[in-house]
């Protein structure tokens, strides 16, 4: 089959300079098929029947550092990281699998056929030439393609057990693409889901990144769950199936956990709110009783279990010890934002306290995402942005003496003074200079100013303090109207 598919140059003339010499060169995988597809590939493999050692003599600037024969070829110059380091790998036929992840041994093919008959679905399965325009698709990848199927090629249960990681791939690229799993390979996946025991976490964790990353988690999730392998990424989440709230809560805790990971999707929120907006309820099952006297069901605690369990799968997830304690917050904070009329600014600042500025706005997002999975249609706009007024009140730079590079302590050393009320005098009246300029906020400025002002006496102190205090006063009336009009709320 020929074919005119959309590739850079950088790509192209690296097929070029292999076919110039005489080998067969061919992109294949996941970025054939997503030219196909329109998509931009995130990033470029090339086969061939060249071997590693004639690859490396081909190109100024390589590295070949795996068992599999794969060249990595670097284009310094291009601007796109899609095309810095392109892959070339031998055509290669691989043996068995003892560890249902890595061939025990490879051998180099010269015949394409037996490259592509190893991969592991059809859609992935076809070759393109780009100098010639040839498609060499021998395993219906095109029409899978068209039909927004996935299928194995071959055998799903010899592909399956050859590389168990192939079956979360499967719901992987089902929901980055939108795809359905054909009936065979779904089977396939129920019979072998077992061998995902042999697969080591941290793959697991990047399979699980992508769904979660995907603009359809929670078809993703649900899938996984249905074709029984979500239990080997978190089966802690599946105990949330059928476990009812009632009270504001129109779904169960699996189906509300999913729905909140959705709308995270869907407003494009960061990979924090995401994994916070999936666990923020894990712990209810766990803490779920039933109250005889107001006859519903109760979950006192679940944000410190479901921070436990959080957690947990998490680090069984390897994920990096900074992602695991930033979720934990938003997971253990979750139930913060929620009676406008019971939360004063003096918590808002222990709540940004606790869970740092850098946390806050992603706290807020997850609220949202608990809100909206409840069944609720919208943050209701008054309670947001009072919320965020809030927020953005109680993390201003306060007007207060206590931004000054200088204590009272400190002034009493500098300027030799006892303590007592001429402390606090100095003090504010240091704060009105700096509110006046905000520069002049330095330890050696304030420590000289401090000197010369401790050789005033109190009443003069106490008339330019007062003016201090006033000019507090009006500067922070000022902002505090600022910022709530900014938000449009009282």
């Amino acid at each position: 089959m020929k074919i005119d598919l959309p590739v850079p140059k950088d790509v192209s003339r690296i097929t070029e300079t292999l076919k110039n010499k005489g080998f067969l060169a061919y992109l294949v995988g996941g970025c054939t098929r997503d030219v196909i597809l329109g998509i931009k590939p995130k990033d470029w493999d090339v086969t061939t029947n060249a071997t590693p050692e004639q690859i490396v003599e081909l190109f100024p600037k390589t590295f070949y550092e795996n068992d599999f024969g794969t060249v990595t070829v670097v284009n310094e110059e291009v601007t796109d990281e899609t095309l810095k380091n392109v892959e070339i790998t031998p055509f290669r036929t691989e043996t068995t699998y003892s560890d249902f992840r890595h061939p025990d041994k490879v051998e180099f093919s010269d015949k394409l056929e037996d490259d592509l008959k190893r991969r592991d679905f059809t859609i992935n399965a076809i070759a393109y030439d780009p100098t010639s325009g040839e498609l060499v698709d021998l395993y219906g990848g095109v029409a899978d393609l068209q039909a927004k199927t996935i299928k194995a090629v071959g055998s799903p249960d010899q592909r399956f057990k050859e590389d168990a990681l192939r079956m979360l791939r499967a719901v992987r690229l089902a929901t980055q693409l939108g795809f359905t799993i054909n009936v065979e390979t779904t089977e396939s996946v129920l019979r072998n889901a077992n061998l995902l025991k042999n697969i080591s976490k941290e793959r697991i964790r990047d399979e699980f990144f992508k769904i979660i990353m995907s603009n359809s988690p929670m078809a993703g999730l649900i899938l996984a769950q249905h074709i029984g392998i979500l239990r080997f990424i978190a089966p802690e989440l599946e105990e949330g199936r059928g476990v009812e709230q009632k009270g504001d809560h129109i779904y169960d805790v699996w189906e509300h956990c999913l729905r909140a990971l959705q709308h995270a999707a869907d407003r494009g929120f960061t990979s924090n709110v995401r994994l916070a907006a999936l666990l923020h309820d894990v712990g209810k099952p766990k803490t779920r009783r039933w109250d005889k006297e107001k006859g519903e069901w109760t979950f006192y605690g679940h944000e410190v279990v479901g921070e436990r369990m959080a957690k947990k799968i998490l680090t069984d997830l390897k994920f990096s010890n900074k992602t695991i304690e930033s979720v934990d917050k938003l997971v253990r904070n979750h139930m913060f934002f929620t009676d406008i009329e019971q939360i004063t600014l003096s918590a808002v600042r222990r709540i940004v306290k606790n869970v740092g500025p850098e946390l806050i706005w992603e706290l807020m997002d997850v609220r949202m995402c608990d809100r909206i999975g409840m069944g609720r249609p919208k943050e209701d706009p008054y309670k947001l942005r009072k919320y965020q007024s809030m927020i953005e009140e109680a993390m201003r730079q306060p007007t207060s003496v206590g931004m000054l590079k200088i204590d009272g302590e400190t002034i009493m050393k500098v300027s030799r003074q006892t303590p007592g009320p001429k402390i606090g005098f100095i003090l504010h009246a240091l704060l009105e200079e700096v509110l006046e300029d905000p520069n002049l906020n330095t330890e050696e400025y304030l420590q000289k100013k401090a000197i010369e002002l401790a050789k005033l006496d109190v009443d003069e102190l106490k008339k330019l303090g007062e003016s201090g205090k006033e000019k507090k006063e009006e500067v922070e009336k000022k902002e505090l109207s600022k910022i709530r009009s900014k938000h449009r709320v009282k």
